[in-house]
């Protein structure tokens, strides 16, 4: 069996790898065009000093999905983008739902609830 060529195997990665930089630099830059330049989960807003911290989040996790439409992208900062990769690992693991926000639960508190007698004494105390 025929050992690999080293060098050819090194020039394919890195040629792999531009090429991933300059499809996520093509999308990225349609991204920013299309939409504000706001964090869509937080809502920071971004000016030139400090756009390098917003990336572009694919809907679907797959980052060759790049419609010319943007409908797969979202615009989120780093910390944002962070919590939304980390959610979807631990649903994943099945640790928790990948949905964006806990399940919440009902209260069963109701500060109204006597309202009508409290005002129904004040009216009759005057």
């Amino acid at each position: 069996m025929k050992k690999p060529d080293n060098d050819k195997l090194n020039q394919l990665a890195i040629e792999s790898r531009r090429n991933r930089e300059r499809r996520e630099q093509g999308y990225r830059e349609q991204a920013l065009k299309l939409y504000p330049h706001i964090c869509g989960r937080c809502g920071r807003e971004f000016n030139r000093e400090n756009l390098h911290e917003l990336t572009v989040h694919h809907r679907d996790h797959n980052h060759s999905n790049n419609p010319p439409d943007g409908n797969n992208w979202e615009l989120l900062c780093l910390y944002c983008h962070d919590n939304e990769h980390q959610r979807q690992l631990e649903a994943q693991q099945g640790h928790t739902s990948p949905t964006r926000s806990p399940k919440k639960t009902a209260s069963t508190f109701n500060p109204f609830a006597d309202l009508k007698s409290m005002l129904d004494r004040k009216n009759h105390d005057k």
